[in-house]
């Protein structure tokens, strides 16, 4: 980000998925966020998403785990599809940016809605490929599109430029339409609890680490209005079972599950769960 910051050390995270590298957390006062150093470069950023273990990039239900996820995942694609017509009143045009492998682009196809999608990722495009959805590899490949919903489910967590993306949005986003941002919270219990192994840190591909104000700040800049945060409950027991791997080195399913519990029963109580939906209008 291009302003100069008032950046605190805020905890150390070590890349458990790819490269065992050790990154810091560095607190922004101003909007209560967390940003990941050293930043690698863009150039560099995409070999720390080689890994069969990067799930979002894949289909594949080989464990235990990987087969939860999928279960899970199909009941949150509907979840996602019912919040984007109600949203919209009806079907529309609808731009998912980070589209993964195109379950929800595709769901949302055969609901009636009219996608375009975005995926850097070459294997992720090409398994969405097979399911029917072509993909850009960005944003600026959409010249004069305008779109009634256009949706980031746990990918502004990813981006490098950040404010660009954020004006890539504005641009691309129909008068009264309404962007819908999905990212972890660091300030959950569930975060709280696994510190350095709260897995939804998940460095170096989560570059930024956001708070509701963070994300009210952030897209107030363009003139982009939150209207509604929403909990997503499944995401303290998906990320705590994560958290219990890297802590101790097996899943431990009743700790996980004990921890993610909590973590929603305090969110009831402080608004903090393990993951938001932001609701955003233009």
């Amino acid at each position: 980000m291009s302003k100069a910051q008032n950046l605190e050390f805020f905890i150390e995270c070590k890349d458990y998925t790819v490269s065992g590298e050790r990154f810091q957390l560095l607190h922004d006062d101003e909007l209560e966020m967390l940003i990941t150093t050293p930043k690698p470069n863009d150039s560099d950023l995409s070999k720390y998403y080689q890994s069969e273990d990067y799930i979002s990039h894949t289909d594949s239900k080989r464990s235990l785990f990987e087969k939860l996820y999928h279960i899970i995942k199909t009941y949150s694609l509907n979840k996602k599809v019912k919040l984007i017509s109600k949203l919209n009143k009806s079907t529309g045009t609808l731009l998912d940016i980070g589209a993964g492998t195109g379950d929800f682009l595709a769901l949302a196809q055969k609901k009636g809605w009219n996608v375009k999608g975005v995926e850097p990722n070459d294997h992720a495009k090409k398994l969405a490929r097979q399911k029917g959805i072509d993909l850009e590899s960005k944003t600026e490949k959409l010249k004069t599109e305008k779109f009634d919903i256009i949706t980031m489910w746990h990918v502004l967590e990813h981006i490098s430029d950040l404010e660009n993306q954020i004006k890539e949005v504005k641009r691309l986003l129909k008068f009264d339409g309404h962007l819908i941002v999905a990212v972890p919270n660091f300030k959950s219990y569930d975060a709280q609890y696994y510190k350095s192994f709260w897995a939804a840190y998940d460095v170096p591909r989560h570059l930024w680490h956001f708070s509701k104000n963070a994300i009210r700040i952030l897209f107030k800049k363009e003139g982009l209005r939150l209207e509604k945060i929403r909990p997503m409950k499944f995401d303290s027991f998906y990320v705590s079972l994560l958290s219990e791997k890297y802590k101790t080195g097996k899943m431990n399913f009743f700790r996980a599950f004990w921890i993610g519990l909590r973590s929603n029963m305090k969110g009831i109580q402080s608004q903090e769960f393990s993951s938001h939906i932001y609701i955003l209008k233009n």
